[in-house]
């Protein structure tokens, strides 16, 4: 039987309007206010990472159980709906009085996206809602965007860092990503280096996006790449000698054992600690120390057959690759799986519709197929 594999975290519902016509440079080219602009139909789908990374999994094969917590409400019949379908729903915890989060997703032709995100009962996610019979018998302890989860934040981090010493110390192996922050919110006036550092030591496996943990660890080098970007992506501006490894550096320094760093479309940076701090991880993920230790790659994105909307790329090539690493690929196995998954994920409005088996992936790789050039 395959190692059991838990995503837990934040979940909601993604409403994406299609917004068709010529790609453009900056937002303001389309969002005028005043105008009038129509678009097609709306995709409606679950989001958050307990969805897009916990399903992507299932879909590769993966055995996984999820873990979010919903409201008594429309938007939570949803979520139940979408996760009975794939037999994955026994674990959601239902609030009483909050409401199920939601995010309208505008996904503009030739930018990155633009979230209009409600947090909803994520804000109210506790280590009590982690199934301690179901942590049992884990593998790995995959967590998502407590960045936009009120509970994981505040004090510092406390709860955040009280529930992945409980899941370590029932010996299950960790993961933890992140999600963007608003500036002006509460999460985004937290002292996020500080609860990085207080977390990092029970985290095995580090998956965030390179935006996301440089606004967290120096916002004056975040600043910087804004300005460098001109309002375009930041990610195609970095150099990965002078912005992106120093990142990587210092989150190695925290505790982290691997690292994967989300760099949009040029790709994506993998870095790993010693041997001997790889043995560390739960017995229970059997992972090939040696294959993994001391290792550093870039991994450069596929060229998409198209390009939809970029909802959950990062997220499904997350899934991925925790759920290569967690079947006894190499870490270069792994990438390219991870690379190969989040390009067929922007073929289709949602997270999920675009995702080719493992099988395929390979097969495609195999037949030449083409990398981005922005590196």
């Amino acid at each position: 039987m395959k190692k059991k594999i838990i995503v837990a975290g934040h979940i909601c519902v993604d409403i994406t309007p299609a917004i068709q016509g010529k790609n453009v440079s900056k937002i303001q080219e389309l969002l005028i206010p005043g105008k009038l602009i129509e678009v097609g139909n709306a995709t409606v789908s679950t989001g958050g990472a307990v969805a897009n990374t916990g399903l992507a999994m299932k879909i590769l094969g993966a055995n996984v159980s999820l873990m979010g917590k919903i409201g008594d409400d429309a938007f939570g019949e949803i979520v139940k709906n979408v996760l009975k379908k794939y037999d994955v729903e026994e674990e959601l915890s239902v609030s009483d009085t909050e409401a199920t989060s939601y995010t309208v997703v505008v996904a503009v032709p030739g930018i990155d996206r633009i979230f209009l995100h409600n947090p909803g009962a994520n804000n109210a996610f506790y280590t009590e809602d982690i199934s301690e019979e179901e942590l049992k018998d884990a593998a790995l302890f995959h967590f998502g965007y407590p960045p936009i989860m009120r509970s994981m934040y505040v004090n510092d981090g406390e709860e955040l860092v009280k529930m992945m010493k409980k899941v370590k110390e029932a010996g299950v192996a960790t993961s933890m990503d992140l999600a963007a922050v608003d500036e002006a919110s509460e999460a985004g006036k937290v002292d996020w280096y500080h609860v990085l550092e207080r977390v990092m030591p029970y985290i095995d496996i580090f998956v965030p996006s390179v935006e996301e943990l440089c606004y967290m660890l120096d916002k004056e080098r975040f600043r910087e790449w804004q300005e460098r970007a001109a309002g375009k992506d930041v990610t195609e501006v970095l150099d990965i000698e002078k912005d992106v490894k120093p990142l990587a550096q210092e989150c190695m320094k925290m505790g982290a054992k691997i690292l994967l760093l989300k760099c949009g479309v040029p790709g994506m940076y993998f870095c790993s600690t010693s041997r001997e701090a790889l043995t560390q991880i739960s017995d229970r993920l059997d992972l090939d120390t040696d294959a993994w230790a001391e290792k550093e790659y870039f991994e450069k994105s596929y060229v998409p057959e198209k390009v939809l909307s970029g909802t959950g790329a990062g997220d499904t090539s997350i899934a991925a690759f925790l759920t290569a690493m967690a079947d006894g690929y190499t870490p270069e196995d792994a990438l390219h799986l991870a690379a190969g998954t989040g390009a067929s994920c922007v073929a289709a409005y949602d997270a999920l519709s675009g995702l080719k088996s493992f099988e395929e992936l390979k097969k495609k790789i195999e037949a030449g197929w083409d990398k981005v050039d922005f590196i």
